[in-house]
């Protein structure tokens, strides 16, 4: 995914079946061979019936909401832009997403990632992990309240994860916090050692997208998805062993529903902060033959009041094309963004390729 620096001014199994075959060996009278009887094998215990979850969609409610949800696919996903005291730009990602697969344990994976402008350079690591402990997630009243989860990436074939310091991502009603940081095997692998400790706060009510929070992938299935837009960040990022305290704005989205892929062709997905106070987020998303398969996107007024844009209501062309060096796939890089119910002509040019 290609998260662009955007600064525009606008109005500026096998299943375990487990049998046990009892045979008995009669001789002709019928007496066993054997000198103890067969055994009698009590039947597991039936588990009590459970109450089937209503339809999709039903409303979202926050903060139950911001906590984990038992679906195939779930994601806790933050970009945002910092500045140092020295006037250095940063950007960076911290994601963790979430995979329930029948009676499989829960698995889990985490992105943490930063663009450093003046270094002209992009560091990132990820972690995976499978089981339960990852979610410390609070409950109040019976209910969720939040999302606290720490990653470590345990490996036992990995030494190091045994002892380094988890990536944690918690929040509750738009007061999040994200520390995080490479370890030293993971920064000899990203070429440099990097490490986040932000504070977040909301600055606008969440931003239900297609009205109500739910998407429908026809044929793919479903999401719930609800965005935090703008949030304040302040902390401290260190960065080849230096700390340096930062300001900025990060985006929160939240994604969770009964899907597994989409976007057999790509995407591109925008979330762009206007300097009028006003946010724009897009989504297209691409089938395998390169036509556009679901199309839509939110603008959020400063004061937080939302409109649904649908694939009629905004084109979105590349202006520019990147080619990797290593697999020599080419990928869109540089944009021209237009909504016209907003006035909005934007150019979005990535600060590093």
């Amino acid at each position: 995914m290609i998260v662009p620096q955007a600064g525009a001014t606008r109005r500026r199994g096998w299943a375990g079946l487990a049998g046990a075959f009892l045979f008995t060996l009669g001789a002709c009278g019928g007496a066993p061979l054997l000198a103890n009887p067969p055994l009698a094998i009590a039947p597991p215990p039936t588990a009590p019936a459970t109450a089937a979850p209503p339809p999709d969609p039903v409303p979202i409610e926050l903060p139950r909401d911001d906590g984990p949800h038992h679906r195939l696919t779930e994601w806790w996903y933050y970009t945002g832009h910092l500045v140092a005291d020295d006037g250095r730009h940063f950007g960076f990602e911290a994601v963790i997403f979430r995979a329930e697969r029948g009676d499989l344990p829960v698995s889990w994976a985490s992105h943490l990632a930063l663009t450093d402008e003046a270094g002209n350079r992009f560091l990132y690591a990820q972690r995976s992990e499978i089981g339960a402990t990852v979610d410390r997630s609070p409950v109040a009243g019976g209910q969720d309240a939040g999302f606290d989860l720490a990653i470590s990436g345990l490996d036992p074939t990995i030494p190091e994860s045994l002892t380094r310091s988890p990536w944690q991502l918690a929040g509750s009603d738009g007061f999040d916090r994200i520390e995080a940081s490479l370890s030293p095997q993971e920064a000899t692998a990203a070429g440099g050692t990097f490490g986040l400790t932000l504070d977040l706060g909301a600055q606008k009510p969440p931003a239900l997208h297609d009205h109500d929070g739910w998407i429908d992938f026809d044929g793919a299935g479903g999401s719930y998805y609800y965005s935090r837009t703008r949030m304040a960040a302040t902390g401290t990022l260190s960065l080849d062993g230096a700390s340096v305290p930062v300001t900025g704005i990060a985006w929160f989205d939240h994604q969770w529903g009964d899907f597994i892929s989409v976007g057999g062709g790509g995407w591109d997905w925008f979330a762009v902060n206007l300097d009028d106070g006003s946010d724009l987020t897009l989504s297209l998303v691409r089938t395998a033959d390169g036509s556009s398969s679901l199309v839509y996107g939110t603008f959020v007024e400063p004061g937080g009041r939302t409109e649904h844009l649908d694939r009629d209501a905004f084109t979105a062309e590349s202006s520019g094309s990147w080619t990797s060096p290593t697999t020599g796939a080419v990928y869109p890089s540089g944009w021209r963004v237009r909504v016209p119910s907003q006035g909005l002509e934007l150019t979005l040019t990535p600060t590093l390729d």
